[in-house]
């Protein structure tokens, strides 16, 4: 038998305000499959930013590291000084972490190369969070949503965290995410995808708006 969860029906009424500007926002990520590598590029340092960040200075860090021509640069002080004016926190270690994970993932095919080994995006998410530098089990997994091929992982940041509880997903927030947490807590956020009738993907932009005010990514 399903477990119930609490608050269903509001869950659901907040879910028909948003699901049509949520379909749109998800359909613009599929859009970027198998976009080119200044696309990549950028995802892939914005996801960088958002970890212990806003959404927000991650956007304005990419958006200047792009402006600049420093997307692909291998200047890690100034991609640092770029971060640090946008109000990135742990600027100088995200500097490296940009240019390592551009060059491990960006322009010579390695990214195709991760989609192809392995058999789902939660694979794929496991093995880039183990060897990309920058990138936990979170950040991947937002890497991969926004370049559109992440609709079944889950994005566990604090607004997420703090819907799963509200909704009685899970008992209680943890203090730390590890490997092992944070896919125990995806399991049971999918078997709330299951129960509520809302793919995961629809679930996650929805809790995230829900606390930041406005569907992002």
């Amino acid at each position: 038998m399903k477990k119930e969860f609490s608050n269903r029906e509001i869950l659901l009424k907040q879910y028909n305000k948003k699901k049509n500007e949520i379909v749109l926002r998800l359909c613009d990520f599929e859009k970027l499959r198998g976009a080119d590598s200044k696309i990549i590029a950028g995802e892939l340092c914005f996801c960088i930013c958002a970890a212990n960040s806003s959404a927000a200075a991650a956007w304005k860090a990419q958006q200047k590291l792009q402006a600049e021509g420093l997307l692909f640069s291998k200047n890690g002080k100034k991609i640092a000084k770029v971060l640090l004016e946008a109000g990135v926190r742990f600027h100088n270690n995200k500097a490296k972490f940009i240019i390592e994970a551009r060059e491990k993932l960006v322009g010579k095919g390695e990214l195709s190369a991760y989609l192809k080994k392995y058999a789902n995006a939660r694979e794929v998410r496991n093995a880039l969070a183990a060897d990309v530098k920058g990138l936990g089990m979170k950040e991947a997994g937002h890497f991969l949503r926004n370049i559109g091929y992440g609709e079944d992982v889950a994005i566990l940041d604090r607004h997420i965290m703090k819907n799963l509880l509200k909704y009685g997903a899970i008992e209680e927030i943890p203090a730390s995410l590890g490997k092992k947490r944070y896919m125990e807590i995806e399991e049971k956020m999918l078997e709330f995808s299951s129960v509520a009738k809302v793919p995961i993907a629809h679930l996650d932009l929805l809790f995230w708006s829900e606390g930041a005010g406005r569907i992002f990514k």
